[in-house]
């Protein structure tokens, strides 16, 4: 008896060159893209187009060509369809005045279809569980910045959704805060089982709660796979410090086909051909009366990953 293959998992959203103009600027430039299920890092510098993908799925931005898929779903045809089945956080602030938090996520599971008293008890179950049990009576106005992440977070959750987009989701948050959020992402992902994409200009952020990425620069597609193989594809790496000229020393390696990237921190981070190591290293220096303090090996990092995706030195 034959064994049948067993097939992909479906993608929980796809772009066929989508284009989207604001004007006579292109904000996304005929994308291409696909976010298979798990969690999935939206990567790329300010103004690189991450947040317009996301309005662009979720049908608040209408593109000027392409076609776009959500859980299955035409996102021309819709998109309502698709938002009730969608947990958005937004980068920016979105409560409304006077309400506290029960009351304000309560609302919002009814706007997803929630009868009333299911919204209530799915408000108060939400609230504990991104740490704002404590706090769910108080006036949203109240709240510190952290605070309204933690809200932004619950209204997005309270509908049992079965695709979240997180925009920025650790924006103006203190360092215990953001790690905080961070394993609540990390939860969703990994112990619930939530498929959800995660939109950032923060590295550590998407290596810590993703799989795989997908790198924008531009509002085109630098880059995109699985986290792990896109550093393993880079080449061997070396850490080193020097006492003498950096821009001789830099321009000598690049010669020989070395890639140098300068960390801001009095060391380089040396990327090396399969047949280069540390003793050629060294004769290069030699040759140019430059002295080597320090040098060990390294391993690539996904900043590496993202520097040469968009091009930066």
């Amino acid at each position: 008896m034959t064994t049948p293959p067993v097939s992909a998992p479906q993608a929980v959203a796809t772009l066929n060159q989508v284009t989207v103009r604001y004007g006579a600027q292109e904000a996304l430039r005929e994308v291409v893209a696909t976010f298979p299920p798990g969690a999935i890092g939206l990567l790329g510098p300010n103004g690189a187009g991450k947040s317009t993908m996301l309005k662009a799925l979720l049908g608040f931005v209408q593109p000027t060509a392409g076609r776009m898929h959500v859980l299955g779903l035409d996102v021309a045809t819709s998109p309502l369809q698709i938002r009730a089945r969608l947990g958005y956080m937004p980068e920016s602030d979105g409560h409304i005045p006077g309400m506290n938090a029960v009351t304000f996520v309560a609302y919002c599971g009814q706007l997803a279809g929630l009868p009333r008293s299911d919204a209530m008890q799915r408000a108060h179950e939400v609230l504990y569980y991104v740490g704002l049990g404590e706090a769910r009576y108080r006036n949203i106005e109240t709240y510190s910045t952290g605070m309204k992440q933690r809200i932004k977070l619950a209204q997005a959750l309270v509908h049992d959704p079965d695709l979240l987009f997180l925009d920025e989701p650790t924006n103006g948050m203190d360092p215990k805060g953001r790690e905080e959020i961070l394993e609540l992402v990390t939860d969703l992902a990994t112990r619930k089982g939530v498929n959800l994409i995660l939109s950032s200009h923060l590295l550590p952020d998407v290596e810590a709660t993703c799989e795989r990425v997908i790198v924008m620069h531009k509002g085109a597609i630098a880059t995109q796979g699985s986290i792990a193989e896109l550093k393993a594809g880079r080449r061997q790496v070396f850490e080193v410090r020097i006492k003498g000229d950096v821009q001789t020393f830099t321009q000598a390696l690049e010669a020989e086909g070395v890639e140098c990237h300068d960390t801001g921190e009095d060391l380089m981070r040396l990327f090396v051909k399969s047949d280069q190591g540390p003793r050629d290293l060294f004769a290069v220096a030699a040759r140019h009366q430059i002295q080597v303090r320090h040098l060990r090996p390294s391993v690539p990092t996904l900043e590496d990953v993202f520097a040469e995706a968009i091009g930066e030195d």
